[in-house]
């Protein structure tokens, strides 16, 4: 049958190999969206994608840096919060517009692109990325199980190992079934901190303070580490690769104005579902300032110290409990959004596909091996100081996921009508520096000797980082 004249033929020129390769092929273009001239039928046709990706932006690891942040340095740190979402939308809006408008996801597209070794250099890296993230909702997880039914940590870490029968059942049963699961993990999160926030009654005055940025952040080596820690565990690099596939969950017409309409419903969908989980960090950074900050507790970073201090601090009995039940939550949400990532990574880079259950347990594997080791070797008291770890590896991680993406949309042989706007460029590559830039700083802050730090400071005028 003739290709119709409405649907975009793919620039000849513009990828070595055709589109023919699909990851997550058993749900995808599964999602019917209807022909109707409602907006909120097709709007809710298209939810649930970014509310999956969102799942990564309020995981374990953003509890640990945010909780460092707000007890170390009160509200400061919002902006940081701020930032990093507003990073995250930019960022998902342009993986939305490569995968509706090429049919590729992101690993696909890098594969198609770049040489068989810089493909492999990447493939790890974002492997390396996917079992940072997978560490951390290994660790908070097992934190929470531990506070709720006092399961030691390492059994916790363990038992989560479990959740892939959870997750295999659920991809047995539709796309649709883990969207429900994850908005309904999502909404049990945001209650227990919209409890957790009344109780603490913050200043609204410091709260919007905190909202404007200083120079501290970047000059103050430990606000730095944190403030990228931040950013790691808010700007996942893994759910720009998932963002990229999941989105083609949906069946729209192939056709150049309803790719336009898939990429406006879609993007509507992200901004919404991250503006939940730009509460959810702020609103953990914000409870751990109101609590901590001006109440004598400001080396308080453990999520352990946090759960026995709360119910005193607040005078709220039950307290405690809401912050464990939204942890235990978050860290089960996070491992649905692991295993598809995992699974969009390989398929996309390496064209390997694996059993979901074998993709699973290698993923889990190589997050419950360092979890286990550390907790053994150095005990439970060093459990945060991973979680934080990992989240700025997720920052080391970045970098290599960004620049490609800004690379693919902005060229118009590979995107045709949807290729970057100047204004899109701008905004992508501005995201793209200063994430790179702040991760060099952190490196050199970390390595370099002292005196090569205090001479370095002392050219530029600028005191050196305590």
């Amino acid at each position: 049958m003739d290709q119709p004249s409405c649907i975009l033929p793919e620039p000849a020129t513009a990828w070595r190999r055709p589109s023919g390769g699909i990851s997550l092929v058993e749900v995808h273009r599964t999602i019917v969206v209807p022909t109707t001239a409602s907006f909120w039928r097709k709007l809710l046709a298209f939810s649930g994608p970014g509310f999956l990706v969102a799942v990564g932006y309020m995981d374990p690891g953003n509890w640990a840096t945010d909780l460092a942040g707000g007890a170390k340095f009160g509200y400061t740190l919002l902006v940081i919060v701020m930032i990093s979402n507003f990073m995250a939308i930019l960022l998902q809006h342009l993986c939305i517009k490569l995968g509706v408008a090429t049919g590729r996801d992101l690993a696909q597209a890098c594969r198609d692109h770049y040489s068989t070794p810089t493909v492999w250099c990447l493939w790890i890296l974002c492997e390396t990325a996917i079992a940072a993230c997978d560490l951390a909702e290994v660790v908070g997880s097992a934190i929470a199980l531990q506070l709720l039914f006092g399961i030691p940590l390492v059994w916790g870490c363990i038992i989560t190992a479990l959740d892939v029968l959870a997750v295999l059942f659920l991809q047995t049963k539709g796309f649709r079934y883990i969207e429900a699961l994850v908005i309904t993990l999502i909404a049990t999160i945001a209650s227990c901190f919209a409890a957790e926030l009344i109780f603490s009654k913050p200043s609204l005055v410091g709260v919007m303070l905190g909202f404007v940025p200083g120079p501290r952040i970047v000059t103050n080596q430990e606000m730095l580490y944190i403030s990228i820690g931040i950013i790691g565990a808010t700007v996942m690099p893994h759910n720009l690769y998932l963002h990229s596939s999941i989105v083609q969950t949906r069946k729209f017409d192939q056709t150049s104005e309803g790719k336009r309409e898939a990429i406006k419903y879609a993007s509507i969908d992200s901004a919404g579902a991250l503006m939940f989980a730009l509460f959810i960090n702020a609103a953990i950074l914000v409870l751990a300032a109101s609590a901590f900050h001006w109440s004598g507790h400001e080396n308080v970073a453990e999520i352990q110290d946090a759960y026995k201090l709360l119910s005193p601090l607040l005078g709220v009995s039950f307290a405690s409990v809401l912050f464990a039940v939204a942890l235990l939550a978050s860290g089960q949400n996070s491992t649905l959004t692991g295993t598809l990532a995992g699974q969009v990574v390989m398929e996309g880079f390496l064209n390997i596909r694996l059993r979901p259950w074998l993709r699973r347990l290698i993923t889990r594997a190589l997050a419950i091996i360092p979890a286990v080791l550390v907790i053994g070797i150095f005990g439970e008291s060093k459990t945060t100081q991973l979680l934080i770890a990992s989240q700025v590896v997720l920052s080391m991680q970045l970098g290599f996921a960004v620049w490609p993406l800004l690379r693919f949309t902005d060229e118009k042989a590979k995107m045709g009508e949807f290729a970057n706007r100047v204004w899109l460029k701008i905004l992508g590559w501005m995201t793209a520096a200063i994430i790179i830039v702040l991760n060099v700083k952190l490196l050199f802050d970390i390595f370099m000797p002292d005196s090569v730090l205090k001479a370095f400071y002392g050219f530029l005028h600028l005191p050196v980082p305590s």
